[in-house]
């Protein structure tokens, strides 16, 4: 990430309470959520838009021609901010990143639609692997002592992953048909955020 996207993702990071404000004053602002559409029907922003981060660069032009507010958010924030960078480059400017995400979200006690009351989220996903494995290979190295070394990778890995606000395992287990849900019907979400503008702007 140059300066200037770092600079940018700061000064458009909006909390909780700015986000509830803004859509208080005009409904027409869209939230768009950037996770894997599984994610997404464990819990999401009511009103919000799934668009896989996977998904966006084939249609980053038609986002970036939208004329509201745009509010990007995901599980913790680290796709969103690459989601922003996106848009930046293809000239969207009225853009907002939601800090923390839904997981911050979620902790305020923000309201949360559900379409899957099953299926884990992510970040309780990555726990129970992560800590699996490393319960795995203390127990392995019993037996076989190099084992151990498994749940050394496993803590280097999580360090990474907070360091760089990344997490690969979760990238990982997003690709689990588990996790897949329904596959995420671009089109039908252009149409809708395409039907919201014009809609306000007659209303205008």
């Amino acid at each position: 990430m140059t300066t200037t996207d770092t600079r940018l993702s700061r000064t458009a990071t909006i909390d909780i309470h700015e986000l509830e404000r803004m859509r208080a004053e005009d409904p027409a602002v869209h939230v768009i959520d950037v996770r894997s559409p599984g994610e997404f029907e464990t819990g999401h922003i009511e009103g919000s838009y799934n668009v896989p981060l996977d998904l966006l660069d084939e249609h980053v032009a038609d986002l970036a021609g939208l004329d509201h507010n745009v509010v990007l958010v995901c599980q913790s924030g680290a796709r969103a901010t690459k989601a922003l960078e996106q848009l930046v480059a293809a000239g969207k400017s009225n853009l907002r990143l939601l800090h923390g995400g839904i997981n911050a979200w979620t902790a305020s006690g923000g309201h949360v639609a559900r379409t899957n009351q099953t299926r884990w989220a992510m970040d309780r996903q990555v726990r129970l692997v992560a800590g699996g494995l490393v319960a795995a290979s203390v127990v392995g190295s019993i037996w076989l002592a190099p084992v151990r070394f498994l749940a050394g990778l496993i803590g280097a890995g999580l360090v990474f992953s907070a360091v760089t606000n990344t997490c690969g395992m979760a990238s990982m287990l997003a690709k689990l048909p588990y996790n897949r849900g329904a596959s995420c019907d671009m089109l039908d979400v252009l149409d809708r955020l395409t039907t919201a503008e014009a809609t306000t702007r007659s209303e205008r």
